[in-house]
């Protein structure tokens, strides 16, 4: 047996044994495995090979970083179980049987945003670049942009807006696409049902509060009851509800329809349905919960308790990723944004720079471990760019006090966020270019609470481990 192979081997024999195992397969960078029994998973073991830089369980999978020898590894057991790769769509299926009511929910709504996300970032950085060249006034005499001093300026940022505009203002299209995908039903069928939600025929929903006062709000009367013409711009609940309903209605009527007019009936009376109740019932409970979760979250960073709410937060959310249940904060920042500003989203982006800081703290720390070093290192430098994985699994929680020292310095900061008033316009990359992300009046207080979640977490992890030290001799 080759050298390399016998990673593979070993690997095999820790997670307990090709009995115990269900099912295989990889992403980018690790391997996502279903066992039988996860407590014969030796997880200390596993994490002492020189290949493995971390451990954890998500979403019921059983899941080893290995970075880009994941696929070899991979490969590698197929040989040595005989068994053959499974699908994305399989291990889930499988995965979820090992999973709670909450996992499930929480790894539904995963499945919901997760493929969208390449474009809310997109949308958040466009975002960050409007604001620089569009609201920040202290170019030419101090108090103009450089929208005002640059035609050619003014019309990138006429330009980017078209892009905006289309992730954020039509979100709601890429959220019942992407929810019917997830549930079974015909995806063109979940894109025609997302625009219906945003049709430019619809009152804007940014409109709706002020025409509501005015008594302005239009309708469709139908003789037997009236229907408010109102859209739904900017807000992810509704879309997920409607795709609910959708999929759901279309898998119905598939059991019951004959072939021969499945074609005719099921997508007319589906969408016809789903539309009706999305204007009339749907929508508008939607609406209110959705203002009730801003309301909730916002009285909770922004109230009497606000320093407390942040504390919590912060400390909180990293143990959150390791149980995936950090994903619903997706669905409220995408709320707040939709009210005027999303004072999470900086959080988040201040609990991905502390683990990058801790990480690079292990660097410094072990120096002259070449392993540790590279790892620690490389770690440092993705959770600084908004990717927490290799830094959270890899290094700080090997190190149990580089992840204590991460949490309470993401504390520290996101109290000095909340205190601040931060705001953000979107969602951007989670690490230091999330400023970009951040409502401009507020940059110089946000840089203030990234340079807190960069030295606080540092400085801990070197008093943390010198503690350590000193009471191992």
């Amino acid at each position: 047996m080759s050298e390399n192979k016998k990673d593979s081997a070993l690997i095999l024999d820790l997670i307990g044994g090709k009995e115990n195992l269900v099912s295989i397969t990889h992403c980018v960078t690790r391997l996502r495995l279903v066992l039988k029994d996860e407590s014969k998973a030796d997880k200390k073991g596993l994490e002492n090979l020189d290949i493995v830089k971390g451990t954890f369980t998500n979403a019921g999978q059983f899941q080893i970083v290995l970075g880009p020898q994941v696929k070899r590894v991979h490969d590698e057991l197929l040989d040595l179980t005989g068994m053959q790769s499974a699908s994305t769509e399989e291990v889930k299926k499988v995965a979820r049987e090992n999973m709670n009511f909450m996992q499930r929910l929480v790894g539904g709504l995963a499945e919901i945003f997760i493929p969208i996300l390449p474009a809310i970032i997109t949308g958040g950085l466009i975002l960050g670049f409007r604001n620089i060249i569009g609201d920040l006034a202290i170019f030419g005499d101090g108090t103009q942009t450089l929208v005002s001093l640059n035609p050619v300026l003014a019309e990138i940022h006429s330009f980017l807006w078209v892009i905006g505009e289309a992730i954020f203002h039509f979100l709601p299209v890429a959220v019942t696409w992407s929810t019917v995908k997830k549930f079974g039903g015909s995806e063109i069928l979940g894109i025609i049902l997302g625009i219906t939600l945003v049709s430019p025929q619809l009152l804007n929903a940014y409109s709706y509060a002020q025409a509501s006062i005015d008594g302005t709000v239009p309708f469709w009367d139908f003789g037997l009851f009236q229907v408010e013409k109102v859209g739904y711009q900017a807000q992810v609940i509704p879309a997920i509800l409607s795709g609910i309903v959708l999929s759901k209605i279309e898998l119905t009527l598939r059991k019951f329809v004959p072939d021969v007019l499945k074609m005719i009936i099921i997508p007319f009376t589906a969408l016809i349905i789903t539309v009706l109740l999305s204007y009339i019932i749907i929508g508008p409970i939607s609406r209110t919960l959705g203002d009730t979760i801003a309301m909730i979250f916002t009285n909770l960073l922004t109230g009497p308790f606000k320093l407390f709410g942040a504390i919590i937060f912060g400390l909180l959310y990293a143990p959150l990723v390791i149980t995936g249940l950090h994903h619903t904060f997706l669905a409220v920042d995408l709320q707040l944004i939709a009210s005027g500003g999303t004072m999470i989203w900086p959080l988040i982006a201040l609990s991905n720079i502390a683990q990058g800081s801790s990480a690079f703290a292990i660097f410094m720390i072990y120096k002259n471990d070449d392993k540790v070093k590279s790892m620690s290192l490389s770690a440092a430098l993705s959770a600084w760019l908004g990717v927490t994985e290799p830094a959270m699994f890899g290094v700080n929680l090997k190190y149990k006090y580089a992840f204590y020292a991460a949490i309470i310095g993401s504390a520290i900061a996101s109290a000095v966020s909340i205190l601040l008033g931060v705001l953000a316009n979107s969602i951007g990359v989670g690490g230091l270019p999330a400023f970009l992300a951040i409502q401009p009046k507020y940059w110089i207080s946000y840089i203030i609470a990234m340079v807190v979640a960069v030295i606080v977490p540092f400085v801990l992890t070197l008093i943390f481990n010198k503690t350590i030290n000193k009471k191992a001799n």
